[in-house]
């Protein structure tokens, strides 16, 4: 049977977002599109939904062809089996339709303002470290390159590369991360995307 869900956590009346967001950052997602383009200068979307807490990439996909329909059901791959947040924040674009809400289900969405991009601050800067440490160095040849490229670099975000805003940790931790308490042990070197990056782990 399905376990009943406990009380949403309070908005306070008059809470700046700024604190509404790190009081209850284990309770809330973002997402949003990065627009990119392939070698033929085809226009292709990446969607992210993002863990405000662990700043962990809860779910991606790509597109050359976003729509509500798609997006609504981006969100319902993205929360199987009831494991939804409380809130999930987004903007303002037109590919949040009527089937995108209906797919929140429960979820209560947080539209930004305007030419607000610090309003979701936390996706915002994980868009940017796509660009500069993955598309800005690589040549996209197709929705299907770009799905694999993206996916590689989506787990060593995740389960490898340190975030200054959760104090040098990653947001999936490994048995085999390294940490300054573990004994010496020789470490081994596993390239990502062709060397762009590495993932250092401790050998077994």
């Amino acid at each position: 049977m399905r376990q009943i869900r406990p009380t949403p956590p309070p908005r306070t009346p008059g809470q700046t977002w700024g604190s509404f967001l790190k009081n209850h950052a284990s309770d809330i997602w973002a997402c949003d599109f990065l627009q990119t383009y392939d070698l033929w200068f085809r226009t292709l979307f990446v969607f992210f939904i993002i863990e405000l807490d662990s700043r962990r990439v809860v779910h991606f996909a790509v597109t050359s062809h976003p729509s509500d329909v798609w997006v609504a059901q981006q969100l319902r791959e993205a929360t199987p089996f009831d494991t939804r947040p409380w809130f999930l924040i987004r903007d303002n674009d037109r590919k949040y339709g009527t089937e995108f809400q209906r797919a929140t289900n429960g979820i209560e969405v947080l539209r930004t303002p305007i030419r607000a991009p610090k309003a979701n601050a936390v996706c915002e800067r994980f868009l940017g470290s796509v660009r500069r440490e993955c598309l800005d160095h690589v040549i996209i040849f197709n929705e299907r390159h770009l799905y694999r490229v993206i996916k590689e670099y989506v787990a060593y975000f995740n389960a490898a590369r340190p975030h200054q805003g959760i104090a040098g940790e990653v947001p999936i931790p490994s048995l085999n991360s390294i940490s300054e308490s573990a004994p010496s042990t020789q470490i081994t070197a596993f390239p990502i995307l062709g060397g762009l990056h590495h993932d250092y782990r401790r050998a077994a």
